[in-house]
């Protein structure tokens, strides 16, 4: 239905020219009547329209967050079952197979996964695979492509509990790259085009947060699970495997009945929302930017995306924030204890109270991002507060206030992954850019999960001041990319309004600074 059937529509363009970031809030409220639906209400504080936006919240936000927790718990699995017997039994510890360098990180994270193949294979199919997964995703319809390569990476998990030699582990790990390579960006892609631009960084945080706590509580899993050694004559790294399969499975079979379909295929998809229903939130998202509804499979307008700069400047971005949470989670146990002091026990249970804290300080910056409508600024506090972590935890020597610092670095750095997400995706415009842009940007942050593990070495023990350095310079470059983006931004908004350039290909469209 096109929006300039609608009353007032006249207005909303001329609103959206003056001044776009005033958002769907801020324009004349509309209604009208079509055959065949119900009443379509186009104020997004409206009662009618925030309990469908609360619902989708429960059904979207909730089982996607499900399903990125096993997703990571999956992929994480590997070091676990590896202490287990794992590198035993299929002769691991040969070459470079699987080569954990000699200290505490050999029982608190299990690999130096920058010297793994086994490992590395899985990073290899996940970025190749990004893109393609991503078109997949909108041709097959989310219900139906997320949940099956759930299905499928589950089945595939139970196998690994039942190779002889490592060189199935390595064929399976490849296998598991290639499945999981669509689900984030599938995720990032959907639940952008379900909320108005300014409600989306709550809900790409709390998507975050649920995968962040629970992801947390895999190593107790897995714990757990390796006592079920000699249950049916099998080791325990292999129940490690065949019990989180099964339970992937089932989060697949159940996310399949409670996960959302993109706004234009929801209604027919399943009952959970009607016609009307899924047109007030497709006017709502035109509104604000124009492209909620679906468009025809076009090739060169996917490829093309990628001569934009702008969005490898997010992929960039991306890439450092997780190249620096990936660092300081492959290897903080290794620095509570070499350069804090703190003993062994102490080093694990420390871990949790600044991820915490993240957290809670997460949500509240995402609170602000949506109220105030920025983004920039914020990720470049955020930033700041980081690096101030990363300096107080590398070069002071009281422990308490190195401890500190850590805390800080997880409110910086952490809470950036979903503002990050947030601000991509209040910049780009057309249903294949976005499909483009969300599996370039996750695909560099598989590369950044890569570069996390290789920058604390053994032999920089206990200051790791090139992991140090190498966090604050990626933190630079963030920076500077932010600079630069909001200096352009500013630009092209000021040509738009004075009617000199239109944006994106919609004479609405204003970049969020």
């Amino acid at each position: 239905m096109a929006l300039t059937t609608l009353p007032g529509a006249s207005m909303v363009h001329k609103e959206s020219r003056e001044s776009w970031n005033n958002d769907t809030a801020d324009v004349e409220k509309s209604k009208k009547e079509e055959p065949g639906s119900q009443q379509i209400v186009l104020d997004l504080h409206s009662p009618d329209v925030r309990q469908i936006v609360r619902r989708i919240d429960r059904r979207l936000v909730i089982t996607a967050g499900c399903m990125y927790s096993v997703s990571l718990i999956d992929r994480a699995n590997l070091g676990a079952a590896n202490i287990a017997g794992m590198s035993a039994d299929l002769r691991l510890d040969i070459g470079y197979r699987y080569v954990c360098i000699p200290s505490l990180l050999e029982n608190l994270q299990c690999a130096y996964k920058g010297k793994s193949l086994i490992a590395l294979v899985f990073f290899i199919s996940y970025t190749l695979f990004q893109s393609p997964a991503t078109i997949l995703c909108r041709k097959l319809g989310p219900r139906y492509f997320l949940p099956g390569i759930s299905l499928a990476w589950g089945g595939l998990l139970i196998g690994f509990g039942f190779p002889t030699k490592w060189e199935d582990l390595v064929v399976m790990r490849t296998l598991l790259g290639l499945l999981e390579a669509g689900f984030l960006p599938g995720c990032l892609y959907l639940i952008s085009t379900w909320y108005t631009r300014y409600d989306l960084q709550k809900r790409l945080t709390v998507f975050y947060i649920i995968g962040f706590f629970s992801s947390g509580l895999g190593g107790i899993l897995a714990y757990g699970l390796m006592q079920m050694n000699g249950l049916g004559g099998l080791a325990g790294w292999r129940w490690i495997f065949i019990m989180e399969g099964i339970i992937t499975i089932f989060i697949a079979i159940v996310s399949y009945f409670t996960l959302v379909d993109f706004p234009d295929q929801a209604h027919k998809t399943s009952n959970f929302l009607t016609r009307a229903e899924c047109e007030t939130i497709i006017h709502l998202i035109d509104l604000g930017r124009g492209d909620a509804s679906e468009e025809p499979w076009n090739f060169k307008k996917w490829a093309s995306s990628g001569k934009d700069p702008i969005i490898w400047g997010y992929g960039i971005c991306f890439f450092g924030f997780t190249a620096i949470t990936y660092g300081v989670a492959y290897f903080l146990p290794l620095i509570l204890r070499d350069r804090m002091g703190f003993s062994m026990a102490a080093s694990q249970c420390l871990i949790a109270p600044p991820y915490f804290v993240a957290s809670v300080y997460m949500y509240c910056t995402a609170w602000l991002s949506d109220k105030y409508h920025i983004r920039g600024p914020i990720i470049a506090v955020n930033t700041l507060v980081g690096v101030a972590g990363l300096c107080l935890m590398g070069l002071v020597q009281n422990s308490g206030v190195a401890y500190f610092g850590v805390f800080l670095i997880c409110c910086g750095f952490n809470t950036n992954i979903p503002a990050c997400m947030a601000y991509q995706s209040n910049n780009i415009r057309g249903q294949w850019k976005r499909a483009f842009c969300s599996a370039s940007f996750i695909g560099l942050g598989g590369v950044g999960g890569v570069a996390g593990s290789l920058m604390y070495r053994s032999q920089d023990a206990p200051s790791y001041r090139l992991g140090l350095y190498l966090s604050v310079g990626f933190a630079a470059l963030v920076l500077v990319i932010l600079a630069l983006n909001t200096w352009y931004f500013r630009r092209e908004n000021a040509k738009a309004d004075r009617g000199d350039k239109v944006l994106q290909g919609h004479p609405g469209f204003r970049y969020t600074i």
